[in-house]
Formats: C-alpha cells, structure tokens, sequence
C-alpha cells in the first residue's frame, strides 16, 4: 500500500512540474547600433549584457555591421523592451538601438595585396595569419586587417 500511495504522489508531482512548465515563445530581431567605436570594448560588452539579459535566449552583434541579432522568448521580453535595454548600456550616453528589418551575419572582407606587396604578406600571413595564402589574378589574398601599406584595399574579395 504504501509503494501505491508514492508512486501517486509522485506522479501527481510530475503532471504538476509537467503541466507548469513554461512555453517558449522564441522570436529573433535584428538592432542597429549606433555608437559602438570598438568591436571589444563595445560590440562584445553590448553582446556579454544581452546574452544575460532575462528573456534573451541568443544574442550576436556585429560591430562592422553595427546590428545586434537577437533571439529572445516573447513571453519574458519585448522587442521595446531590448531595445531600450540596449540604449541603457553604459548609463544610457552611448549606444542607440532601433529595430531594423533584416537579420545579418558576420562576413569576412578581404582585399587583395599588389604584386610588390606579395612577400610582405606572405612572412606576416606565417606569423599572424593575415593573408589566406590563396590568390585572385596573381595577387595574394589578405584579410581586411593586414593593413600592409601596399595592399590595395579598393579591390575586394
């Protein structure tokens, strides 16, 4: 009688938790920013904030883009909400978020590097990285960030 008696019990504890289990009603928004100088200091302290915001379930910003994506539960949060949250980072003097209507992600800008430029890219690309090693008409890839003085930025990949 008494196995009977807890195996009730705690079924009827599992049908409460079950029954009071919350839905999640996930929508996403994409946010201009206005403000942010620096993609750490600003872009990743905007993103760090949001991703602990109540209600947000995903947040990304992307500082060269200046827009914040984000994924939140319409049930905990609103888009308002957001973003004047976002406009309250940093005692409310910086930043300045409005809805935009398209979500965007982050893309890799390069440019190519003149044909004087290629040795140079290349040692840097060895020790940093900088350049993909690939090349477009005889000219070295390099990442947006190489700033060789020869590279040409004009042309992109």
């Amino acid at each position: 009688m008494n196995t009977k008696r807890i195996l009730f019990s705690l079924a009827i504890t599992c049908f409460v938790f079950i029954g009071c289990a919350k839905d999640v009603k996930k929508e996403n928004v994409s946010l201009a920013i206005s403000g942010m100088t620096c993609e750490i200091g600003c872009a990743k302290t905007i993103q760090s904030k949001l991703s602990k915001k109540e209600g947000v379930i995903d947040a990304k910003v992307v500082f060269t883009d200046s827009i914040a994506n984000i994924a939140y539960d319409a049930n905990t949060t609103s888009k308002s909400e957001l973003i004047a949250y976002v406009n309250g980072i940093a005692g409310g003097d910086l930043y300045t978020a409005s809805e935009t209507s398209t979500e965007v992600t982050k893309t890799k800008k390069s440019h190519t590097c003149s044909d004087d430029c290629k040795e140079k890219c290349e040692l840097k690309a060895e020790k940093k990285g900088c350049c993909s090693g690939k090349t477009i008409d005889g000219k070295m890839v390099c990442a947006e960030d190489c700033k060789m003085a020869c590279c040409d930025k004009k042309e992109t990949v």
